[in-house]
């Protein structure tokens, strides 16, 4: 875990949240904030705009939950929630909000370092899945766009798929654009033209 993050505590206990931030103090030189009210963590957060969020609450519940997930903030930071006791679906909404740790048996000041630090190992290895995911699903679209452009090629001038193909992508060329762009001007055309 990189010296300059900050981080945000979410907890009650006055008492809870000085051990805690001595613990981060022990394992590291962070921006601490100590939020003590869980009410409007979604726009404190926001506001904040902390590198990791670490929650500690005896039992969560499912308004923390939404506030979380109002803040997109496990979508964009790591989240670690440390929690006394638990159930199966509230484990589930917690980490369908996006908490990056979630660990059942509360906090305890000598796991705080190991446990933030797969928080957020975990947070870049999901945000990787993520970006990969846009990346592949926005790749097939182009894909069927170019696809269904190809067949409306191969209708009109009565040539093979290959042939589409390379029609279309020296269109492309020829404008400076993109086959994708080309492909959807195409499929907007023929759509009018039926």
């Amino acid at each position: 875990m990189a010296a300059d993050l900050s981080i945000i505590v979410v907890e009650k206990d006055r008492d809870r949240a000085l051990r805690i931030v001595d613990a981060l103090t022990e394992a590291g030189d962070y921006r601490i904030t100590v939020l003590s009210d869980e009410g409007s963590l979604a726009r404190r957060i926001a506001d904040l705009r902390p590198d990791v969020v670490l929650i500690d609450v005896a039992s969560p519940s499912r308004d923390v939950l939404e506030e979380l997930t109002l803040a997109s903030g496990p979508l964009e930071r790591p989240v670690a929630m440390f929690v006394d006791r638990s159930d199966a679906g509230i484990t589930r909404a917690a980490i369908e909000a996006g908490v990056s740790a979630y660990v059942v048996d509360g906090l305890r000041p000598e796991r705080i370092k190991p446990i933030l630090d797969a928080a957020i190992a975990r947070f870049h290895m999901f945000a990787r899945m993520r970006a990969e995911l846009a990346t592949t699903k926005a790749a097939l679209e182009e894909r069927k766009i170019i696809d269904r452009a190809k067949g409306f090629v191969m209708r009109a001038k009565g040539i093979d798929e290959v042939a589409a193909y390379q029609l279309i992508r020296k269109a492309a060329m020829d404008q400076g654009k993109r086959v994708v762009d080309v492909a959807a001007a195409l499929i907007t055309a023929a759509e009018l033209l039926k």
